[in-house]
């Protein structure tokens, strides 16, 4: 899977999500990407995210999304927004629900695809 439009960048990885894909949901990432938190803590780099994700994908989760996207003058960046919602199961076995609206940078890549380069998952 990859992103051959901005947009996509936020869709695929959902889907990734959907599945339970760790290593699809990472790969839409930047080596140096980052994700800055509603608590003002910045994620950073690969591992970081890996780790982030994995929070959310411990809760069997499924996304939906509304996205949209934003080219930037040079068409080689892109802002996307996205708002989500989560439903997915806790540790002890109780719903959880979350949802959120998401902006986020997205940067084309020298073969021409789309990842994301800024994350802020929480930002109005």
């Amino acid at each position: 899977m990859h992103a051959k439009l901005p947009e996509e960048v936020d869709s695929l990885f959902f889907e990734a999500m959907n599945q339970g894909d760790i290593d699809a949901a990472v790969a839409f990432h930047e080596p140096t990407a980052r994700w800055l938190q509603q608590s003002g803590k910045i994620i950073s780099g690969l591992p970081d995210i890996r780790t982030e994700l994995l929070g959310f994908l411990a809760l069997k989760p499924k996304f939906t999304a509304e996205i949209t996207a934003l080219a930037s003058g040079d068409e080689n960046v892109a802002l996307t927004r996205s708002t989500w919602s989560l439903m997915g199961t806790d540790a002890n076995g109780q719903p959880v629900t979350m949802g959120a609206k998401s902006t986020e940078v997205v940067r084309r890549q020298s073969d021409g695809t789309w990842l994301f380069a800024i994350i802020a998952p929480g930002a109005d």
